[in-house]
């Protein structure tokens, strides 16, 4: 069932440049942030911001903050509400505990703290965010990571003319992922392969998604990962991907 975005909307972005490590995740987050608030309507205080140049606790994007930020996301939740998650960050892949991929492979993300506590699995992600989501209401999550072709364990993926892929789930996983809810997920890249950051500081995906709906705010699911791809062809390997939990017709406008 398609959300129509007319409820509330929340949103959390998170950006881990890890102490220096990597540039660009923190300005990633704002950006994001800032996009929300000026083209979509998205209100400073319905969205929560984990990045590690902060001196407040409970704002430092540790494993414990960003599990209890996505369960806040999610909370009282309703058909055509809209929820937006934004991570750029490291991520990377470790053998699936589950039998739930094809390619027996899991994909994860790094809190900053992940040497004490520990990585968030997409399994983990999976069931916060996708499962407890009441038909209708949309979550559109964008992964500007390593490896993050299929971070959110959606069953259905697709090609730039619009047409499904085969599924990287297993057929026995495949009903157990899929789910009445609106949830879609653009990631910075195909699952073998690993992000950029661009030249200006700022990751490729978040980078061409903000532009191409800044360009042009009218667009099919189709034409926007067209242009996001096209956008990052210029300057970079990486191919965007799409996902989602339910089967979508990508000839529909792209909403927020």
């Amino acid at each position: 069932q398609y959300s129509k975005c007319t409820g509330r909307k929340k949103a959390l972005c998170i950006g881990i440049n890890y102490q220096g490590q990597l540039r660009g995740c923190i300005n990633d987050a704002h950006n994001v942030k800032r996009f929300l608030i000026s083209n979509w309507g998205y209100k400073n205080g319905d969205i929560v911001m984990l990045v590690d140049d902060t001196d407040l606790s409970r704002q430092m994007p540790t494993r414990r903050n960003i599990l209890d930020a996505m369960r806040w996301l999610v909370k009282g939740a309703h058909p055509h509400d809209a929820l937006f998650f934004h991570y750029s960050g490291h991520g990377g892949q470790f053998p699936d505990k589950d039998g739930d991929k094809v390619n027996g492979l899991d994909e994860v993300i790094y809190p900053v703290d992940y040497k004490k506590a520990g990585l968030i699995d997409d399994d983990e992600m999976h069931h916060i965010m996708v499962k407890s989501l009441p038909a209708g209401c949309r979550l559109t999550a964008i992964f500007d990571s390593c490896h993050s072709g299929t971070a959110l364990d959606l069953p259905y993926m697709y090609h730039s003319n619009g047409r499904l892929k085969g599924s990287h789930i297993t057929q026995r996983a495949q009903a157990e992922k899929a789910t009445n809810a609106d949830v879609i997920s653009f990631s910075g890249c195909r699952e073998d392969q690993t992000r950029t950051q661009g030249d200006m500081a700022v990751g490729a995906m978040s980078y061409a998604l903000v532009t191409s709906l800044t360009r042009n705010p009218v667009q099919s699911y189709q034409e926007l990962l067209k242009s996001v791809r096209d956008i990052l062809k210029q300057n970079y390997q990486q191919k965007p991907q799409l996902s989602s939990s339910h089967p979508i017709d990508t000839s529909l406008r792209f909403i927020l």
